[in-house]
């Protein structure tokens, strides 16, 4: 944890704070905190500033906090990503809070079990944990805007096309396609398919919403990994 990041329910005045849940044993355990000490926080939503410890016990710690800086800018990107399986779905909200993905967009695929669209991890209380968690190791206090899709094309032919405007449309796919761009200086929308790819007909409907088809070569990746390294070389 790079930074506590703060609710409005932990604050007791305007420049007070109290915790009691993982991030007071975080400090205790893994910071090894003592009054006095000044620690980064920021505010869901809000401001990065810091803070320090005026009170530490047992099961509950008090901080005089102050906010002076914006958090760290977005990349101009919207994330569709066909669901992946539930224990990596976890890894992947992690992975997109931290490296800055504002808007993700999950969508179902041919390849995506029915049963994936049933797991715990898609409760809006669990999501959020998972991108808190990102949002502390990248020192960020903004979350991703997270827009679930269970219809495919319904949502490519009616809605994606107004996603795309004005952007740089992209499907990540296996194949004979060009190299993924690197360094790009406009905003970008990317699909990014399941483990197994697009099927040959969701790649053509993503293509004709505007998003033309792109490879990183010849391996197929895990779509925690493709999601890493079509943003690194994007952005």
């Amino acid at each position: 944890m790079n930074l506590l990041l703060l609710e409005e329910a932990d604050f007791i005045s305007v420049d007070r704070v109290l915790l009691r849940d993982r991030r007071l044993k975080h400090m205790q355990e893994v910071h090894r905190s003592e009054v006095g000490d000044s620690l980064r926080v920021g505010r869901v939503g809000g401001q990065l500033g810091s803070a320090q410890l005026l009170r530490l016990e047992p099961r509950e710690a008090e901080l005089s906090v102050s906010f002076d800086r914006n958090p760290p800018a977005k990349l101009p990107l919207t994330l569709i990503l066909a669901l992946p399986r539930p224990k990596m779905l976890r890894r992947v909200f992690q992975t997109v809070a931290t490296m800055g993905v504002p808007t993700i967009i999950l969508v179902n695929s041919y390849r995506v079990e029915k049963s994936f669209w049933q797991t715990p991890f898609l409760q809006p209380t669990v999501i959020r944990e998972q991108l808190i968690l990102g949002l502390e190791q990248a020192r960020d206090s903004v979350l991703p805007h997270v827009i679930i899709e269970k219809r495919f094309k319904p949502f490519v032919e009616d809605r994606l096309p107004a996603v795309v405007d004005g952007t740089l449309g992209l499907v990540g796919h296996p194949g004979d396609y060009p190299a993924c761009p690197r360094a790009v200086d406009q905003p970008v929308t990317l699909a990014i398919g399941p483990e197994g790819g697009w099927i040959p007909y969701e790649v053509d409907l993503l293509r004709e919403a505007g998003l033309n088809p792109v490879q990183l070569g010849e391996r197929i990746l895990r779509v925690e990994t493709a999601v890493t390294a079509l943003l690194s070389r994007l952005f």
